[in-house]
């Protein structure tokens, strides 16, 4: 009984032998830190509006800044220590603040405490996209080529089920403990998280002898027809790597993104995602407003309900299909893909901007880039350097991710304000998706090409 169930779970998430102990302390990882998150985000949100509605566009910018004054404290310990060392020193980092504002808010009323809700919001929203950002980059580091593509979306389950833990152990626990003490549990759930990543990177040598079969398969869209890697090159590879001090510049991170065609086109699939988010973010926020009115509760349900679809699809899809998609469509058709329900979704909203286009719209978008597209994008950085995969990838998934935020807030909020309506807005997302397909295809073709290179020179 016993074989058969691990035969099963084999057969549904394509897992090969040598993969199982990283792949489950990669899930585990992401776990505990979207767990980490989704506990304070809610206090995030609370205290955010606690300042007032009308100052949250302010919010946002003040997040834009802290990433700019963030990241070259980031590649400046990425230049000075080994992968193990800076990888815990960021979250030490980050569990250090989070013990601090636990002592501010238990100390601070009235208008200061505003103010330190105001400066915590912008913290947080600056700690989830760094914290994952560095999860993601140690992955792309470990996992190689053809393994991200089969285990990236199982590895995503555990993102997607921390997110629901966390939720849930602050709506369960905030009335009995208080929602400031849960910050010390989101710290602790930090750590662990800290010490479940040295484990993954010394796990690094079973899981690349695990790939040399795995690429000469010809299942991959993309690599076949590609050598196969040599197994003692692989294990060299690996040892140098875990002693390794990656070094280079502060600003290592911008000007490699300036000067790669490929990073700057990670760059601007990046910039026309989040764009394009916080366009139907807004539109979905005036069409709900619209239909209901001041019934908060009613408004509270409809995204109670959404988000437990959105969740259920992307578990489903996660586990049994990204993996496949990945392998069958190649990484460009499959980022490809989101673009195109995005640009049908706004065609559809610009014809009828009623409350259950833009529901279903979002609930189809936002699965499609939890399963498929954030797993492609992340699979992208698997044949860059290590230097890119730490800096590169952090000032992408970060500065330039924020970047994307404003240009859409300020836009969408400057475009209304002239008065124009949901369904010129609607139509102006169409040419932005149309540009984001074709350079989803483009960076598809360089993944391709740039894996080929890499094993030539090997």
């Amino acid at each position: 009984m016993k074989s058969t169930w691990h035969a099963l779970v084999n057969r549904s998430i394509n897992i090969r032998q040598g993969e199982g102990p990283s792949l489950f302390l990669s899930a585990l990882y992401y776990f505990l830190l979207l767990c980490a998150y989704y506990i304070i985000r809610p206090i995030r949100d609370d205290m955010g509006a606690a300042g007032g509605v009308e100052n949250l566009a302010w919010l946002f910018t003040g997040t834009l800044i802290g990433m700019m004054l963030l990241h070259p404290v980031y590649t400046a310990m990425v230049a000075r220590f080994t992968r193990r060392q800076f990888i815990a020193l960021v979250y030490r980092f980050f569990i250090a603040q989070l013990i601090i504002f636990y002592l501010a808010f238990q100390a601070l009323d009235g208008i200061s405490e505003v103010w330190a809700g105001r400066v915590f919001f912008i913290w947080a929203s600056v700690f989830n996209l760094f914290v994952v950002s560095v999860f993601w980059s140690l992955v792309n580091d470990v996992f190689r080529p053809s393994q991200s593509k089969r285990l990236f979306g199982v590895i995503a389950v555990g993102g997607t089920a921390g997110a629901l833990m966390g939720s849930t152990i602050t709506s369960i626990l905030s009335s009995a403990l208080g929602p400031v003490t849960l910050l010390l549990v989101s710290a602790a759930l930090l750590e662990i998280a800290a010490r479940v990543s040295r484990y993954l990177s010394d796990n690094e040598q079973s899981l690349a002898m695990a790939a040399i079969d795995d690429e000469a398969t010809g299942q991959d869209k993309d690599m076949r027809n590609i050598e196969r890697p040599d197994a003692a090159t692989l294990t060299q590879q690996v040892s140098d790597k875990q002693k390794e001090i990656i070094g280079g510049g502060v600003w290592e991170g911008l000007t490699h993104v300036m000067r790669s065609p490929y990073l700057l086109g990670i760059a601007l699939l990046m910039l026309m995602f989040t764009i394009v988010s916080t366009y139907l973010y807004f539109a979905q926020i005036a069409i709900v407003n619209e239909a209901f009115g001041d019934d908060r509760v009613a408004r509270t349900q409809l995204f109670a309900n959404r988000d437990v679809i959105v969740n259920s699809i992307t578990l489903v899809v996660q586990m049994f299909l990204t993996g496949r998609i990945l392998r069958w469509l190649g990484i460009g058709v499959s980022l490809a893909l989101l673009p195109v329900v995005s640009f049908v979704g706004f065609g559809m909203l610009a014809v009828a901007p009623v409350l259950l286009v833009v529901i279903t719209f979002d609930v189809i978008r936002r699965a499609g880039n939890f399963a498929i597209q954030r797993p492609a994008r992340e699979s992208l950085y698997t044949v860059v350097s290590r230097t890119d995969k730490y800096k590169a990838k952090n000032f992408n998934d970060t500065f330039v991710y924020r970047v994307g935020d404003q240009v859409g807030a300020w836009s969408y909020t400057a475009m209304a304000w002239f008065g124009m309506g949901l369904t010129g807005l609607a139509l102006t997302m169409l040419p932005v998706s149309l540009l984001w397909f074709f350079l989803a295809l483009w960076l598809g073709r360089k993944y391709k090409d740039t894996y080929q290179e890499q094993a030539d020179s090997r």
